[in-house]
């Protein structure tokens, strides 16, 4: 299989003409032990594919189903998002907009925590639960501050209307992985991916694929996005499960905004 370009994922893709089995492994430079969503090397076994992937036991992972969370008062989330210059991947385990390191223009600030966006990314069908059930989708949109935090963004997608700004993504979706394209004179903004009440869950978890490095800070939004049923058909085609099943709470507190 070719190798492929990524940044920081946290999932796994179909490439069209390829068997299931082999379409649901990463393969990449980045990695040096192949992982999937199937069989031998899948989930339940990342833990022992490679050492560097030895978190994938760990006690804190993601993603979660999110029971019993606690009211708390906890700070509002502001996004500082705006335009910018789409550039667009197929990295072989989902469809992404990538901001160069240290130079996007894309914030979230939480209290007195600040991260600069470094990309977003969709799974098909939703990796988190809310009280037992999945969404068609999930939008991820990763984080992370000056001294290497990391925090990621999950919103919800629920059938609805059709999302313009999605709709630009699928019009240049790389059928094929790839490097990053930069689409010439096309800008986006990812605050239209994000619904108008920003409530949220949070808890303290992982990323969702290798090597599952944990201390990830989530924040689950209480409020889907919708997408029409064309637009999750459109990318369900090429990834039709790009998922880690829910992970044990362990302990953990999930707590949840006023």
């Amino acid at each position: 299989m070719r190798r492929m370009r990524m940044t920081l994922v946290v999932c796994g893709l179909t490439v069209a003409g390829t068997s299931p089995l082999r379409a649901q492994v990463a393969h990449s430079a980045e990695w040096k032990t192949e992982w999937g969503y199937q069989g031998e090397i899948g989930p339940d076994h990342w833990g022992r594919l490679a050492p560097e992937y030895a978190a994938c036991n760990g006690k804190a992972q993601s993603p979660i189903d999110i029971r019993g969370a606690t009211k708390s008062s906890l700070p509002p989330l502001r996004f500082d998002y705006r335009n910018g210059p789409l550039a667009i991947d197929n990295n072989g385990v989902t469809i992404r907009v990538n901001y160069p390191p240290g130079q996007s223009g894309d914030f979230l600030t939480v209290g007195d925590a600040r991260y600069q966006l470094v990309q977003f990314h969709f799974h098909h069908p939703s990796e988190e639960y809310v009280g037992g059930k999945q969404f068609p989708m999930v939008l991820h949109l990763v984080h992370k501050s000056s001294d290497g935090k990391v925090a990621v963004v999950a919103v919800m997608v629920k059938e609805g209307k059709a999302n313009a700004t999605v709709q630009q993504l699928w019009d240049h979706m790389p059928m094929t992985p790839g490097p990053d394209q930069l689409i010439a004179g096309a800008q986006v903004n990812p605050g239209t991916l994000l619904p108008e009440n920003t409530g949220y869950y949070t808890y303290v978890g992982s990323l969702t694929a290798p090597p599952c490095t944990e201390g990830i800070t989530w924040y689950i939004l209480k409020a889907p996005m919708e997408l029409s049923p064309a637009q999750i058909a459109a990318f369900a085609k090429m990834f039709p499960d790009d998922t880690r099943p829910v992970q044990p709470l362990n302990g953990r507190v999930v707590q949840e905004s006023n």
